[in-house]
């Protein structure tokens, strides 16, 4: 994401012909099924913020085009139900992230429309309270712009030396960035960590596999990149994987032709990672499996909603999901889930 967000709404008529409530159609015969759950009860937003807490993912925050939201949405996946919680703290935000550290839930950086964010707030579902915590420790040589925080950087949970701590990467700040810093919940205080190696980067996603984080896709400088690297939270070092395009003289990356893309989301199911949606030059439904074990990606079958940008993705008791999100400037509210082996149905 820039610092400038520009949003074109295209007129009704065409509109209704790129979305549609029916699952799209795939010439392809792959597998795996995306199934239809219970829309999201609040409005319909792109650039909202998520985490998970046991068996109920919450969502926060997001934008709809024209309003920045505070409202607090729990989806429990057993009953397939909607909850409001209480309302987020801090001001009304989009590209903000959010991760869950030792049963609750952060909030941190994002764009308020005029201003870059750093300031973050701790979710307790057990009071069903928000409170501040230390505000991210954005460096005092950051980008030029209108404040000192950022937006659409990446986030997720790990353990270090036997603490749970989250991480918070990349981002764009008055300038796109690949610092790392990680929150002590025991201390609240953030620490450096060492960069991402590789591209500067904003709208990366990450995916976390065995306590470690695995960082991929997103924007540098206008274009999409492709590198991919792990972290290992105990040694404090990042690992190169094998690149999201055709850059080997062997065969297995011959049809990486569109895993790199900026603004997609991530979830695991058992032991694979899955990346969906965003944006390749236009909107996206193209899904992609990653096998940890082997570093190889393979494609699952297509995301059978509108293809979008800006959605979430959450795991919840082994089930991955997908939701929110935006085409062009129109928002959405659905969510589906993924059965990443399953024989695709076009009636659910």
């Amino acid at each position: 994401m820039k610092q400038l967000k520009y949003f074109f709404f295209l007129p009704a008529s065409i509109v209704l012909l790129a979305i549609s409530c029916s699952k799209s159609s795939d010439s392809t015969e792959l597998v795996g099924n995306w199934i239809t759950r219970s829309q999201l009860n609040g409005d319909a937003r792109f650039e909202a913020s998520s985490f998970v807490i046991g068996d109920t993912a919450y969502i926060a925050t997001g934008y709809n085009g024209t309003d920045r939201y505070r409202d607090v949405w729990a989806y429990r996946a057993d009953n397939n139900t909607w909850t409001l919680k209480a309302t987020f703290t801090g001001v009304a935000r989009n590209s903000a992230v959010g991760f869950t550290v030792s049963g609750k839930g952060y909030i941190t950086t994002g764009y308020d429309g005029t201003k870059r964010l750093k300031d973050t707030w701790q979710y307790d579902p057990a009071t069903n309270n928000w409170t501040a915590k230390a505000a991210f420790p954005e460096p005092a040589n950051a980008g030029t712009g209108n404040s000192d925080g950022r937006f659409d950087a990446t986030a997720f949970t790990l353990t270090a030396n036997g603490v749970a701590r989250g991480y918070v990467t990349c981002g764009y700040n008055g300038g796109t960035q690949k610092d790392m810093y990680s929150y002590n919940p025991l201390t609240d205080s953030w620490k450096e960590e060492i960069a991402t190696p590789g591209a500067k980067r904003s709208g990366a996603i990450a995916f976390v596999y065995n306590n470690k984080a695995y960082l991929v896709t997103g924007s540098s400088s206008g274009s999409n990149v492709n590198d991919f690297y792990s972290y290992d939270p105990n040694t404090g070092t990042w690992a190169e994987l094998n690149k999201i395009t055709n850059v080997s003289t062997d065969a297995f990356d011959d049809d990486y032709t569109d895993i790199a893309r900026t603004n997609a989301v991530a979830f695991v199911i058992g032991d694979k990672g899955y990346l969906a949606t965003g944006e390749i030059g236009g909107f996206t439904s193209k899904v992609w499996q990653y096998d940890f074990a082997t570093d190889r990606w393979s494609r699952k079958r297509d995301f059978e909603r509108s293809a979008r940008s800006g959605a979430l993705a959450f795991t919840i008791k082994g089930r991955g999901f997908v939701t929110t999100g935006r085409a062009g400037g129109l928002p959405f509210d659905d969510i589906e889930e993924l059965q990443p082996d399953a024989t695709y149905n076009s009636n659910d």
